[in-house]
């Protein structure tokens, strides 16, 4: 502790970083940051920009990167982008408009590296904002990820032609809307961990993910199925598994 207040006084640390340290969080005007999250659960911390303003995300990235090197932000808007740019200036800035992503670095920011794949599979191009988010969390662990897109059940050809790769991978994320069938399906012809991925798309009854959701829950083939449109925690669950998977290699 002494090391920390004495690293304060010379400049050396910031108040943020000295409270990451002591406490494992860091508090701003817009809430905590767990910048310990990394290192207790080997996940990224994510800043969930829906229902927060744009000040309050560039606020809370800005404590991301004082902590941590970096600063991953999900369900960001355009304007959420704008605002994180602004407050990170000297950051690189990397932004998926289509999976809503922001992921913020400090220029000299190590990112980790597992030995280890996971295939991010799409039934159609509906799936692609929360299948994006999977991905980005996986690339954000270190995880080599293989996209895999447009392949649903309504031609089960689609998915046989790529069966090679289906059963390359370490883990699979199959993300799927409407009735949710194709992680069921690829789940039945790979020996690997498969993580559905209900999306929230449909007609009329059952639509909105509902379909997609039970149906996965009700699978005959063994599968894991996270909740809908849930991208960041499908990519993380998959990272997990793929850094135990690159242990076992190591041994």
């Amino acid at each position: 502790m002494r090391d920390i207040l004495e690293a304060v006084a010379a400049g050396d640390l910031s108040p943020a970083e000295a409270e990451a340290q002591l406490a494992g969080y860091a508090t701003t005007d817009a809430g905590r940051f767990d910048a310990a999250r990394e290192s207790r659960r080997g996940l990224p911390e994510a800043i969930l920009a829906e229902g927060k303003t744009p000040d309050e995300t560039a606020t809370l990235a800005v404590a991301a990167v004082e902590t941590s090197g970096r600063a991953l932000v999900t369900r960001a808007s355009p304007a959420h982008a704008e605002a994180v740019a602004d407050a990170l200036p000297n950051c690189d800035i990397d932004r998926n408009a289509r999976a809503k992503t922001i992921v913020a670095c400090e220029s000299d920011y190590e990112a980790p590296d597992i030995d280890a794949t996971v295939g991010v599979v799409t039934g159609g191009t509906s799936d692609a904002e929360a299948a994006g988010e999977a991905a980005v969390v996986l690339e954000q662990m270190g995880v080599s990820v293989e996209l895999l897109e447009d392949v649903g059940v309504a031609h089960l050809g689609r998915v046989l032609d790529h069966l090679d790769l289906l059963r390359e991978v370490d883990v699979l994320i199959v993300a799927a809307g409407r009735e949710g069938a194709l992680p069921t399906v690829v789940a039945g012809l790979v020996d690997t961990p498969v993580i559905g991925l209900p999306i929230s798309t449909g007609y009329g009854h059952g639509g909105n993910g509902e379909a997609a959701l039970l149906g996965m829950i009700q699978s005959c083939t063994v599968l894991s199925v996270v909740n809908t449109d849930a991208g960041y925690i499908a990519g993380s669950q998959a990272g997990l598994i793929a850094r135990a998977v690159a242990a076992a290699r190591d041994e």
